[in-house]
């Protein structure tokens, strides 16, 4: 059965679906969510149109690996754009990781609580962008989880269990509020010590729209850009095509799809329970934390959100998997033209529980395709 995500028609679909395969047990795994329909060998001539060739290249960077596959007539111009759209990807990884000590974003964390730092205007808008989102969603998604991160030991280390009293101290840390951002003379400062922020939510979507942008720019028109297990965005179609395949895992078998998207001219972000965890007699902690309550979610595997933009669909993913399906549903009345998919334990794995809302006001560019293939 197929369905298009329009304006008219029921906006919620629940379905149980039951597997053959066992529960994982892999941890702290690298599984690919997002099987995208690209074609071997990295550079593959025809489909369909007379001197149309394809050019495919990854790059690690950002934790992560980012791919882009693009249509065109010029193999070596293909080459040199697909070359500056990492270029830019290495950029904004120096400027916004919070793993390099040189970067932008680290200077910030270790400063913003004593005095108020001018920030790059790019970077500064994609925080505007971040407090914004914080604000929409009650601080469901929230930038400064990263002291929550520490404590659970999902940062440069391995999962633990935090005592009650700690997670306590931490949490007077966290919180969007601590952010002071001043738009006039493009500054943030933190209101309290030990205040640190983490991108790791948003800043891969920002990265595939800048990717897209260049891709546009130098005028092509057929492409899709991967940033690992985060966040896609389909140009165009490929030749000949009803718009880019992608597949968004099970989340309980990597092999097998939970959902088949046809999509053009939008974004797919997706958040796992099972992107990163650890076990502890018997029970899976995952890295998505509820910043109210300092734990790591429970009884949500996976979210999946389409919107026109990476930086639309990033961040709202792992903000959703915070806020669960009746607190979205809420969510979705207010903001328009956003799609998403639960997936939630139902029943003894490997049974799952998959639910559909749209945005009670949901209206499609002319020129963007938005399919789910069950």
């Amino acid at each position: 059965m197929e369905s298009r995500l329009r304006g008219d028609g029921d906006h919620s679909a629940v379905q149980n679906a039951s597997l053959r395969n066992s529960l994982f047990t892999i941890h702290n795994s690298l599984l690919i969510i997002l099987l995208v329909a690209f074609h071997s060998p990295l550079v593959t001539a025809l489909w369909g149109a007379e001197n149309v060739v394809r050019y495919e290249a990854s790059h690690e960077s950002m934790g992560t690996v980012f791919t882009v596959a693009v249509y065109g007539r010029d193999r070596a111009f293909l080459s040199e754009v697909v070359e500056e759209v990492f270029d830019e990807v290495d950029r904004l990884d120096r400027q916004m990781s919070n793993y390099k000590p040189e970067s932008e974003l680290s200077g910030i964390n270790r400063t913003a609580a004593s005095h108020p730092v001018v920030v790059e205007p790019g970077l500064f808008h994609l925080l505007e962008i971040s407090v914004g989102r914080s604000e929409e969603t009650d601080g469901a998604f929230d930038i400064t989880v990263g002291p929550l991160m520490k404590a659970w030991g999902f940062f440069r280390g391995r999962g633990r269990l935090p005592t009650r009293d700690e997670i306590k101290q931490v949490l007077k840390r966290v919180g969007y509020q601590h952010l002071k951002l001043d738009a006039e003379r493009r500054t943030i400062r933190f209101d309290e010590e030990g205040v640190e922020i983490d991108l790791g939510g948003i800043a891969k979507g920002y990265a595939v729209d800048r990717a897209v942008q260049i891709l546009r720019s130098n005028g092509i028109t057929s492409g899709l850009v991967s940033s690992g297990m985060s966040s896609i965005y389909a140009l165009g179609s490929p030749p000949g095509q009803h718009g880019w395949k992608i597949s968004v895992r099970d989340p309980y078998d990597a092999r097998r799809a939970g959902d088949v998207f046809h999509l053009q001219n939008y974004s797919v972000s997706i958040s796992g329970s099972y992107e990163k965890f650890f076990n502890i007699s018997g029970k899976n902690y995952c890295h998505i934390m509820d910043p109210h309550t300092g734990q790591p979610v429970e009884n949500m595997l996976s979210t999946a959100v389409l919107a026109p933009t990476g930086t639309d669909t990033d961040g709202r993913s792992a903000g959703f998997f915070v806020m669960g399906v009746e607190r979205c549903r809420k969510y979705l009345a207010a903001h328009p033209n956003l799609a998403v998919v639960f997936y939630m334990p139902g029943g003894a794995p490997p049974d799952y529980k998959r639910v559909l809302l749209r945005s009670d006001s949901y209206s499609l560019p002319a020129d963007s395709i938005v399919e789910i293939e069950r």
